[in-house]
């Protein structure tokens, strides 16, 4: 990123001599519908030689590459990450937690042996063997992007460190939670005490977040929990809108269960055993019945680097309803309030990053189209909270600055910012700033 200096260096507005065109590439899914017989299809035809192939692969062995069939109904290349013995089986009966190639570790789950294209199976290949053997396909310059991205969230550990990190969290503990009215299948490995180690769906307290291995513990607990909100200040009200503050420190339990909460649905999330050093943001929508936690952020009380976030989630069953702008949009209107200028933690999670450039795309691009006259970035940044690198970042990502006669200038064509601002996708629920009774952390007594 370039000196402070620049930062204060006015950014001419103008428009560009070309009209050049940068569509966001859109990775759709390439995969084919391949519908192979399946184990399960053996017929009369087939030969014994084929037969005997196909059970000469079993069990699978952990690092076996093969296709196997989703919940489309389509055959999608997995890696085998584990497996476990089916007792109620025979001699080849195991279940296998895989890993779809193509997608997301959230997607990774158990499936059973007839799912498998055994005709599709290539043989385990040693790791070592099998990353010297990606790395010469590979230019140098994918290959840089790869050594980037694959320590996302773990830049403190060795190799050796990351490594036994991810065997530990490579499959998930708990496949399901009951929270409220539903029943949420989970994405992660979340480290819950030992004592839950047995379980695959745990339920959850929704006011106190509490969590429990049975369904009769938690009815129980509903009778006694007299909780109807996190327990914490309200500091935001806004029709069915709530955001409440929780004070680590002083809700240390109710702190630690969320972050145990959140953990199964982040893959790079640290989980904070020290909570008294952060705030937690919670927003609920609010009925008859109580305050119901829709997602949350959380920001240190105090960051030398300027984080005004630290994690953030919107639940599965609440996601696309505009409550992950909401949140973002809210932490910035605390920035504000604070008179800094915020950014978030890094790394961000996949979904995180999506989330924050589209809404500094948003935030900018709104007030260039308005704006007349020349502007700097270091206006920019005061009039919206948000970092000057960030909004650097955004801008050069947007192919919206370019270097002209020594200084630096952006290209503001009015066709341009809209198709970018259409590319963005809407905004969230908007903040009402009036609505908002906030005292900043280090004026609290």
């Amino acid at each position: 990123m370039g000196s402070s200096a620049n930062t204060e260096t006015a950014i001419i507005i103008a428009s560009p001599a070309s009209n050049n065109q940068n569509p966001a590439t859109n990775g759709g899914d390439a995969t084919q519908n391949h519908t192979p017989a399946g184990i399960l299809a053996l017929t009369n035809s087939e030969s014994d030689a084929s037969k005997k192939r196909r059970m000469g692969v079993l069990p699978l062995e952990v690092g076996t590459r093969v296709m196997c069939q989703w919940r489309d109904g389509k055959y999608h290349p997995v890696k085998v990450i584990e497996r476990r013995k089916n007792y109620n089986g025979g001699h080849n009966d195991y279940e296998y937690y895989v890993h779809y190639t193509e997608f997301n570790r959230r997607l990774d789950e158990w499936i059973k042996l007839e799912q498998l294209d055994l005709d599709s199976v290539e043989c385990a290949l040693d790791e070592k063997v099998e990353d010297k053997v990606t790395s010469l396909k590979m230019t140098r310059h994918q290959k840089r992007k790869i050594d980037e991205t694959h320590v996302e969230g773990h830049e403190e550990l060795d190799a050796a460190s990351l490594r036994e990190h991810e065997e530990f969290t490579k499959v998930k503990n708990i496949a399901t939670i009951e929270l409220g009215k539903y029943e949420i299948e989970t994405w992660y490995f979340s480290p819950f005490p030992p004592e839950y180690n047995d379980c695959v769906k745990l339920f959850f307290c929704e006011f106190c977040l509490s969590f429990m291995k049975r369904k009769e513990q938690l009815q129980r607990h509903m009778r006694k929990c007299d909780l109807k909100h996190p327990p914490g200040d309200e500091i935001y009200r806004s029709s069915t809108l709530s955001m409440f503050e929780v004070d680590g420190k002083k809700n240390k339990v109710y702190a630690q269960n969320l972050c145990y909460l959140a953990k199964l649905f982040l893959d790079h999330k640290t989980l904070y055993y020290d909570v008294d050093l952060f705030l937690f943001y919670i927003l609920c929508e609010c009925d008859d019945r109580g305050c119901h936690m829709v997602g949350y952020f959380s920001k240190e009380k105090h960051s030398e680097e300027a984080y005004n976030l630290a994690c953030i989630l919107t639940l599965p069953p609440y996601q696309r309803k505009g409550y992950g702008k909401f949140l973002i949009a809210f932490s910035y209107e605390l920035s504000k309030k604070e008179g800094k200028v915020g950014t978030p933690e890094r790394p961000l999670s996949d979904l995180g990053l999506v989330s924050y450039r589209g809404y500094w795309t948003r935030i900018l691009l709104d007030i260039l189209k308005k704006h007349k006259g020349n502007i700097s970035i270091k206006e920019l940044s005061d009039m919206t909270a948000i970092k000057a690198e960030d909004i650097l970042s955004t801008l050069q990502s947007l192919e919206l600055i370019q270097y002209r006669k020594g200084q630096h200038v952006i290209c503001a064509d009015p066709k341009v910012l809209d198709r970018h601002l259409k590319a963005a996708g809407r905004g969230g629920l908007d903040v009402d700033v009036s609505k908002m009774i906030w005292t900043p952390y280090k004026e609290q007594s």
